[in-house]
Parts: C-alpha cells; structure tokens; sequence
C-alpha cells in the first residue's frame, strides 16, 4: 500500500493546473474542493492514538485511569487526558456507470455523470488532505492517499466503460468504508440486495443520487417524444401537462425507496441536482463522513 503524507491542496492544484493529459474534471474537482476546504471541520476524533489531543474536565462515566494526575494537580479540579484517534480509514468510490448519467436537459448544465466525478475527486481530495485512503471500487488500485492517488483516480474514471447502473459485487474489508453516486434508476431491490453483503460485513457507506432538475421537475410542455437511454424503448406524451402529477409521484416514491434503503443498511442519503452548486452535496457528505461515516473499529 502506497503512504507518504500527503500533498497539501494548494500544491495538488498548481500540479494538476500544470501537469499535461490529465482530466479537466480533475481541475474542477479542486477547485470545488479548494472552495469547500476551509470551511469544514477537522476529522480528528478522540481514540485509542499515541498522541496527546486535549484535556477536559472529568465527567460521569469517565474512568478514573484515565485522569492525568500532573495537569489535575495544578487545580481543584480532575482532568481526563484525551489521546487522538489516528487509524487512517480506507474509502471506495464509486460513479453509476449507466447510460443515463450522461443526460443533460441543458447546454450550461454539467451531465449527471460529469457532475458525480467531480463530487468523487474533490471528496477524495479534502480526504487526502485528512490522510484518509481513497480507492475506486472494484479498480485493481490499493487505497492510497499518496500524492499520485488523485490523477490516478480520475484517469480511472475516464478509462471505464459503460456499465448496469449497480456497484460491483467485490469484497471490501470489515469496516471499511464505501461511497457510491449515481441516478440509481434501477430496481432498489436490486441494489438492495448488491448492498446488503457490504452492510453484512460492516461497511458503511452513502448514497448520493445525483439527477438533473429536468428529470425532478418535467418541465416540458406539449407533445414530447422521450427516448429511453438505456433499453432506447420510446414514449409518445401527447401533453406532458397530463402526465407530470403521476411522473413526480413516482419519482419521490422511487426517492423515499433509495432513502429508506439507506437507512435501513444504516447508511447515509444525499440527492443533489446538478443545478446546484456542488459545493453543496460536498460539504454535506464531508460533514456526514465526519460525524457519524466512519465508526472507530479495529483494522480497515
């Protein structure tokens, strides 16, 4: 497995702005994450680590081994010497791989897949900065969170090929961690029964649905012909008007399954459309993954 600390943002971004081949996205993704950086909270926790993060007054519930007797000695109170958690988690990633997450209702709006790739490496890259190991799902990379993992994700990302819209049925370690962003226009039993193994074992993991707002709002008027990407079956809405009630309904019922699947798995949920700022989603799974993404348990 690839260490060595890692490469501050500022420096990730002059070498990526500089360096020739790689993926544009992959500029974007740290700008997005130059953006997001200082305004997120650190992921330092306490833990079983060997170095010193705090004192704070003794409470109930605090075993008596743990007061630090030299700093409690120089006043009326007890404190309780807090060590760092250091274990450094490993996370996968991984983008829906379907036709469909190349759909974009309009020219100034990025497509669905464009949008989930750049949410992946700026994650990846505030993680990396955390001294976090990144990995793509089912890729023949180890997690690293050396100063190549970026490019080498985002090369990734540009290499694979089209796929069935569900994550690859690949072992992950106990208590690792996984990321997965894509519409999810699949059967949620489906993808329910892909996730639960990675559940069985321990995995924490998010979804994150990411759609464009034409596909959350239809707002189409008059006679629409829609092609389906994927099976390329073909539907003739003489007035789309008619039809967009029972559209929405479907699509928030198709929503609360995703939603209700995560929660039951014991995982996180986030939709985002590619209207908004990725900003958005990203410190909302930043914040996620700190505060209750990552449980602190043995070896990952």
């Amino acid at each position: 497995m690839a260490t060595g600390a890692p490469l501050p943002l500022e420096r990730q971004h002059a070498a990526v702005d500089a360096a020739r081949g790689l993926p544009p996205l992959l500029v974007a993704a740290l700008r997005v994450a130059s953006t997001v950086a200082p305004g997120v909270h650190g992921r330092r926790r306490v833990g079983t680590g060997d170095s010193f993060w705090q004192f704070r007054p003794y409470g109930a519930g605090d075993s008596m081994v743990r007061i630090d007797w030299r700093q409690s000695g120089k006043s009326d109170a007890l404190f309780i010497r807090d060590q760092e958690w250091e274990a450094a988690q490993s996370l996968w990633l991984w983008r829906d791989l379907s036709p469909s997450m190349d759909y974009r209702s309009g020219a100034t709006l990025p497509s669905k897949r464009e949008r989930a790739e750049v949410l992946a490496l700026a994650l990846a890259s505030l993680l990396i900065r955390a001294g976090e190991r990144v990995a793509l799902l089912g890729g023949a990379d180890r997690p690293s969170a050396s100063r190549t993992t970026l490019p080498r994700l985002a090369l990734r990302l540009a290499e694979e090929a089209l796929g069935d819209g569900l994550p690859p049925a690949v072992p992950v370690p106990r208590y690792g961690r996984v990321l997965l962003f894509g519409d999810f226009f699949t059967d949620p039993e489906a993808l329910g029964a892909r996730l639960r193994g990675l559940a069985d074992r321990g995995v924490q993991g998010h979804l994150v649905q990411v759609l464009d707002p034409a596909e959350v709002a239809l707002p189409f008027k008059g006679r629409i012909r829609f092609l389906d990407s994927e099976s390329r079956d073909e539907m003739l809405a003489r007035r789309v008007e008619d039809i967009r009630p029972a559209y929405r309904a479907r699509l928030d019922a198709h929503t609360a399954a995703l939603a209700d699947l995560a929660r039951r798995l014991g995982w996180g949920f986030v939709r985002h459309t590619t209207d908004q700022a990725p900003t958005v989603a990203l410190v909302t799974l930043y914040q996620q993954l700190s505060d209750g993404g990552g449980r602190e348990r043995g070896a990952r």
